[in-house]
């Protein structure tokens, strides 16, 4: 195989994408934890709704911190276009994964192990979405990862979206709930980039023709169009739905425990006097 190594920037824009990232990561993140909040308040019948939400929030600024991302990432003088049924594949992945982690957690409920469990599946998915978003990329050369490197990535969102989801379900004030988002956003960001760190580009001997054309910019701009709407409409919702408790309602039986024996006293009590009134008339 002919070609040289590329050079690869991913800061094209300086910092405007990576902060743009960091923001969409971190509105995703702290609507989908703040939703899973909200679900465990609720009765199991009415947890699915909100956690389908969250997981379509967290999943939404993932990728679209990625995309985003991506617009300011080029090599060399190279062109680069997206394969859109890929890069649509990778959101997918990424609402999917992210939603077997949230909905362990909604319905196994604050345990120590539902945690650890939903926090390494919703880093997974994290990672999943990040490399499958990266083979949705075409130019005139061939993606090698550095082992070691992926594998921190993978770490990274792996132990943070399990830090992240512990303090989203077990510490019930809203702070917790916004310092939640923030990290899972931060780590979400650290890994793509750690993970680009692991990427080298090897160029085809004719990478270079046919280079002009629109760039990354204007191919990934109308796509992301859809994704950020949503994050914002969901914000919405959040923002206007009543607010509930922190805590969990207490379990029907035991109501119906405390009811029962309020009724067995009430019925005592008005048989004592039903007994008592004979004697009296006599």
């Amino acid at each position: 195989m002919s070609g040289t190594y590329g050079t690869v920037n991913g800061f094209t824009y300086g910092w405007a994408t990576p902060l743009a990232g960091f923001v969409m990561a971190c509105l995703g993140a702290a609507l989908g934890l703040r939703c899973t909040t909200r679900a465990l308040a609720m009765p199991p019948s009415r947890r699915a709704g909100w956690l389908a939400l969250g997981s379509a929030a967290i999943g939404s600024g993932i990728w679209t911190m990625h995309f985003i991302a991506m617009m300011g990432f080029t090599v060399g003088e190279v062109r680069i276009s997206y394969d859109m049924l890929v890069t649509f594949e990778s959101l997918l992945v990424a609402i999917a994964v992210v939603a077997l982690g949230v909905f362990l957690v909604g319905f196994a409920g604050r345990t120590p192990p539902a945690v650890l469990a939903g926090g390494c599946v919703t880093g997974l998915g994290i990672a999943a979405m990040h490399y499958l978003g990266m083979r949705g990329m075409r130019l005139r050369g061939d993606l090698e990862y550095t082992l070691s490197t992926v594998v921190l990535s993978v770490g990274v969102a792996v132990l943070a979206a399990t830090v992240a989801l512990w303090a989203a379900v077990s510490v019930r004030r809203m702070y917790a709930g916004v310092l939640a988002g923030l990290v899972l956003g931060f780590a979400v960001t650290a890994m793509h980039y750690i993970g680009m760190a692991a990427l080298t580009v090897h160029l085809h001997s004719d990478a270079r023709e046919g280079a002009a054309g629109a760039g990354p910019a204007a191919s990934l701009a109308p796509v992301l169009i859809g994704p950020v709407v949503f994050l914002f409409l969901s914000g919405v919702v959040v923002a206007l739905d009543p607010p509930v408790g922190e805590v969990a309602p207490e379990p029907a039986p035991a109501r119906g425990r405390r009811s029962s024996r309020a009724d067995r006293s009430s019925r005592a009590v008005h048989a004592s006097r039903f007994r008592e009134g004979p004697r009296e008339r006599q």
